[in-house]
């Protein structure tokens, strides 16, 4: 048989191919596993939000100090 041989450097640029992203066509849509479940799209708008408005937030300190 033929072996195919790849270096590292070309399998990283091949992860950030538009292609790598897209999933297959054919996929079967299960709940879950090929397609988030309802309650995670929730889950993932609710840390969406909750990282903007840390974002918004100016930068304090953990914890105050008083001298």
């Amino acid at each position: 048989g033929t072996h195919i041989i790849c270096d590292r450097k070309f399998l990283l640029e091949c992860k950030n191919s538009p292609v790598a992203r897209t999933p297959p066509c054919c996929l079967p849509q299960t709940h879950g596993v090929t397609s988030l479940a309802q309650s995670s799209l929730v889950k993932l708008e609710e840390l969406k939000e909750r990282n903007e408005s840390e974002e918004a937030m100016p930068d304090q300190d953990q914890f105050e100090m008083d001298i």
